[in-house]
């Protein structure tokens, strides 16, 4: 159920999302042989670090490896984690309100402002984007 309320999702936190059943359909990945065309789905999920198959009721991330000034942009950060996690519970609660989902909610976001924090104060030291303290 809590994955279904990612169904129709595009993007999330700037990043598309790859619903590999849709994919399995999309005839642009098929290989010649009619079969699907992993190769191309996974030079797909190089730009795209978010994938979702409904069908087994999975979500992956691929998270960012090195800093991006140095590596450039190869995956997400833990916030797109939380900014999931954060739509999921949302989407939860308007179907079915309560107190603690609420207050889950409520953390998520106060997580996301602390995340921020850091990075405006990394920021204004210099060091965003570089292996430095």
């Amino acid at each position: 159920m809590a994955l279904e309320t990612l169904r129709n999702v595009g993007y999330i936190d700037g990043f598309e999302v790859c619903d590999l059943d849709a994919m399995k359909n999309d005839h642009s990945f098929k290989d010649p042989d009619g079969g699907f065309d992993w190769v191309k789905y996974d030079e797909h999920r190089k730009k795209s670090p978010i994938a979702i198959a409904h069908g087994i009721n999975t979500i992956s991330f691929r998270i960012q490896q090195g800093p991006i000034k140095e590596h450039g942009m190869n995956g997400c950060q833990v916030d797109t984690m939380i900014k999931s996690s954060l739509l999921i519970i949302q989407k939860l609660n308007e179907e079915f309100p309560c107190r603690e989902n609420s207050i889950a909610i409520t953390k998520l976001q106060e997580a996301l402002m602390w995340l921020e924090q850091r990075k405006k104060d990394r920021i204004a030291r210099g060091v965003e984007g570089f292996y430095k303290e």
